[in-house]
C-alpha cells in the first residue's frame, strides 16, 4: 500500500471509530439514537441474554486477541505494519457497531431515581466518558487510534521505542481509561435488567483485559512497571504509595 493510501486509510478508520464511539456513548446513555440499551429489537428473555452475552464476547475476543504481540507478529505478515493499528481500530469499531445494532433490551427495573440523585448519576456518566477521552490524550490519542503510525510512514520516520510514563491520572490509577468506562457503564438514573447485564459483562471483560494488558506491559517495561503496579491501584483511584 502506498504511503498516500495509508494516510487515507488511517483517516477513514479514525473517522469510523469516532462515529461509532459517539454512537456507543448515546447507546449506553439511552440517548435518542435508533438502538439503545433499553430500546431496540425485542426477543424472549433467555434469547436476549444469550445474544447480549455473545455480542460482548465477540467484542472482547476481537479487542483482546488483536492487541496481543503474538497476533500482531502474525498479522503484519499479511498487512503492512503502518496500517496495523488503524486496522485494529477498524475491526474494534465494527465489533462495537455490531453490539449496538444487535443488542436486545431486557425489561425489569433494578432502580429508577429522579431529582438530585438522577442529576448526580448523569454527572458521573458524563464524567466517565470525559475521563476516557482525557486518558487517551494523556498517553497518545493518535498513536492509540493508528493515525501517528500512518503519518510516520508517510514521512518515512521510524517508530520510537516505547517509553514508560504515568502522566496526571496515571499517577492515581493504573488504568484511568477503564475506570472511566466502568463509571459510565454503571451511572444511570434507570438501571434495568438489560443495563445491569451490560454493566456486569463489560466490567468483567475489563478485569480480564487488564490482566492481559498488564502481562504485556510487564514484558515491555519489566521492573519499572512492577514498581508502578505495586504503588498505584489498578482500577479505583487513590494516592500512590511511597
Amino acid at each position: 500500500m502506498s504511503r498516500v493510501l495509508s494516510i487515507f486509510y488511517g483517516v477513514i478508520c479514525y473517522a469510523i471509530f469516532i462515529g461509532t464511539f459517539l454512537y456507543f456513548i448515546a447507546f449506553a446513555g439511552n440517548l435518542p439514537v435508533p438502538t439503545r440499551i433499553d430500546f431496540g429489537a425485542s426477543a424472549s428473555r433467555s434469547a436476549s441474554i444469550l445474544i447480549d452475552i455473545a455480542l460482548i464476547a465477540v467484542f472482547g475476543l476481537q479487542h483482546s486477541l488483536m492487541a496481543r504481540a503474538s497476533f500482531k507478529l502474525w498479522w503484519t505478515r499479511l498487512i503492512p505494519e503502518p496500517i496495523e493499528r488503524a486496522t485494529y481500530v477498524l475491526f474494534s469499531s465494527a465489533a462495537l457497531a455490531l453490539l449496538c445494532w444487535q443488542w436486545r433490551p431486557i425489561a425489569g427495573e433494578i432502580w429508577n431515581v429522579s431529582g438530585v440523585w438522577a442529576a448526580v448519576l448523569w454527572l458521573l456518566f458524563w464524567a466517565g466518558w470525559g475521563i476516557v477521552l482525557l486518558s487517551t490524550f494523556l498517553i497518545d490519542h493518535f498513536e492509540l487510534t493508528g493515525l501517528s503510525q500512518v503519518w510516520r510512514s508517510f514521512r518515512r520516520q521510524s517508530s520510537a521505542a516505547p517509553e514508560f510514563k504515568m502522566p496526571f491520572l496515571y499517577g492515581f490509577v493504573r488504568h484511568p481509561l477503564y475506570f472511566g468506562l466502568v463509571l459510565a457503564f454503571w451511572s444511570t438514573p434507570r438501571m434495568t435488567v438489560g443495563h445491569l447485564l451490560f454493566a456486569v459483562l463489560n466490567t468483567g471483560y475489563i478485569l480480564i483485559g487488564i490482566r492481559l494488558e498488564e502481562r504485556d506491559l510487564m514484558a515491555t517495561f519489566g521492573a519499572a512497571y512492577g514498581d508502578y503496579r505495586r504503588r498505584v491501584p489498578m482500577l479505583i483511584p487513590a494516592p500512590k504509595k511511597i
